[in-house]
């Protein structure tokens, strides 16, 4: 369904799970998960195989962030973190979500720091999937070399340096299957309904300017940050340098030693029982 957010601003939502139960003295509410995909230009549709699993234990909340995916298109403009870390607010308030959590993976982390600088007083809790505070291109490149070679390296070095259409088709042929430690991210990536000019806007343009190590200073809630050892898009030491940001009180790494790019994706088993047990803690 389509849910207006802010003056016919239209973004796709998909519900899943109840967010009143029953319990021995009535409806008991569970927490509200507020999943913000990755890409940019991708949709939400990659979190269904994987996590749609939690529902046992919070309601799920899924959309496409403005001008993706399903959403309306809007104009370029309207694409930045700014723009879509306000509409987590937005979109909470026409729903009625108070202390959401909300998982932010990939581009969707971005997304979730910009959002816990602007609102640190709006999550329940955050989690940091996958994803960096800033896009260092040398650690990119490394990786890539270092998981597939030199024409990986080459692949990746042409495009995260100087972004062009005309050096993706090398990027995927060379660098897409060595995103994840198993074939899930493959098949994740097969589901979404891309808008291939929404990251080219992004790869040229703020992708060499944000940094969000101040918004995640700023963070007045538990965040938990997930991560890949043999992540190539967003390294380890990518991960580390959120965890330094952070405070120390509020933060929780766990680290997976056989994934790439999407803990869930590459151990699903260990991924789910953490999240779980991060979003049912009080």
């Amino acid at each position: 369904m389509r849910i207006e957010i802010d003056r016919g601003i239209r973004v796709f939502v998909d519900v899943d799970g109840m967010g009143w139960v029953p319990g021995p003295g009535g409806l008991v509410e569970r927490p509200t998960v507020l999943f913000l995909h990755g890409g940019p230009g991708l949709d939400h549709s990659g979190f269904k195989l994987a996590l749609a699993a939690l529902r046992d234990v919070a309601q799920l909340v899924m959309y496409d962030h403005r001008g993706q995916g399903r959403s309306d298109p809007r104009p370029p403009a309207e694409w930045g973190l700014d723009t879509l870390a306000d509409d987590v607010v937005r979109l909470c308030a026409v729903l009625g979500i108070e202390r959401p959590i909300v998982f932010g993976h990939s581009f969707g982390g971005f997304v979730a720091q910009r959002y816990l600088g602007r609102h640190p007083d709006h999550p329940g809790k955050v989690v940091l999937s996958s994803t960096a505070a800033r896009t260092d291109v040398d650690r990119i490149v490394a990786r890539f070399r270092e998981l597939g070679g030199a024409a990986a390296g080459a692949a990746a070095e042409a495009f995260w340096r100087t972004p062009h259409p005309d050096h993706v088709p090398e990027y995927l042929a060379r660098c897409r299957s060595l995103y994840t430690r198993s074939d899930a991210g493959l098949a994740d990536l097969d589901l979404a309904q891309v808008r291939p000019e929404v990251l080219q806007h992004f790869l040229a343009g703020e992708q060499f300017t944000f940094d969000l190590r101040a918004d995640l200073a700023r963070a007045a809630c538990p965040v938990l940050v997930l991560a890949g050892e043999h992540d190539p898009v967003c390294p380890i030491e990518s991960a580390l340098e959120m965890v330094a940001a952070l405070p120390p009180e509020r933060v929780r790494l766990e680290r997976f030693a056989h994934s790439g790019h999407g803990v869930y994706l590459d151990e699903p088993a260990r991924a789910l029982a953490v999240l779980r047990e991060f979003i049912v803690e009080r």
